[in-house]
């Protein structure tokens, strides 16, 4: 193996496995914001916020009791009492979340805090003239993402993944995660690993969600982000191979991921 998963000290508490704020959800896309927020959890993170809209914030608690809740509007001057933060899993690309994005964006490049960025994130980064961005950065795109984010035709990411997962991590000085059938995740030096677990399980709607949470959740733990993101992207791959021996690559659903993480856990720690 590559790498390995933090490590579990007896003498702790929640503090030292880190905090986690997942900036989230939209009305039409509250799922994203349960998926990634109990992901970062289910993979040992100790805390997380999910910061979002009420609506939001009463259709996820509804079904957890396990998260913290921040009205999104107040998030911008408590950012640096987070480990880590992930933005962008369900939101929306209206222009009051765009305004919001670049105030919270900008005042992340100030902090030396991990940051994923995902999703909607993506979709307003890729918007964005010479953006002001953290220095413990992981994005997470599809090809299309990271068409829009490189400003070239899809199909070229899709053919030739080694070189634009390298471009990415050189234009955004980032951890970049380029997803797909052997997902690739690159150094901001442009070292490439390329992930050998998953299956078509995983071609389903939110499963990009949990792989986010799963990531966030490593990086609050300590991990630095190019180890939290290959580590990331197998766990996630591993995860939904044990899902589909249950369930059938045909029928895994992305909140099904959610009760497979600790599987993979314990199939990674037996197999070392």
């Amino acid at each position: 193996m590559e790498f390995k998963l933090p490590l579990r000290k007896e003498d702790s508490h929640k503090g030292t496995f880190g905090k986690v704020l997942n900036i989230a959800g939209s009305e039409n896309y509250t799922g994203a914001a349960y998926l990634s927020s109990i992901s970062a959890l289910r993979i040992g993170a100790g805390y997380v916020t999910l910061a979002s809209s009420q609506k939001v914030i009463g259709t996820v608690s509804a079904l957890t009791p396990d998260i913290v809740y921040a009205p999104i509007t107040e998030i911008k001057n408590k950012l640096a009492n987070y480990t880590v933060v992930s933005v962008g899993c369900g939101l929306s690309i209206e222009a009051a979340t765009a305004i919001m994005f670049k105030s919270v964006l900008n005042e992340l490049s100030k902090l030396d805090i991990s940051v994923v960025i995902d999703a909607g994130g993506l979709t307003l980064l890729s918007k964005m003239r010479n953006p002001e961005l953290p220095s413990k950065l992981i994005i997470t795109p599809h090809p299309a993402e990271a068409a829009r984010l490189l400003k070239v035709e899809t199909n070229k990411v899709a053919a030739k993944p080694d070189f634009y997962v390298k471009k990415l991590s050189k234009t955004y000085n980032c951890v970049s995660i380029l997803k797909g059938h052997n997902t690739r995740v690159c150094a901001s030096n442009g070292e490439v690993y390329i992930n050998k677990t998953g299956n078509s399980a995983l071609a389903k709607a939110g499963s990009g969600d949990v792989l986010c949470g799963i990531i966030t959740g490593l990086l609050a733990q300590g991990l630095v982000p190019f180890e939290a993101a290959k580590t990331g992207v197998y766990i996630h791959g591993l995860v939904g191979e044990l899902a589909s021996k249950d369930y059938t690559e045909y029928g895994v659903l992305a909140s099904d991921l959610l009760s497979y993480i600790p599987a993979a856990i314990k199939y990674y720690l037996d197999n070392l």
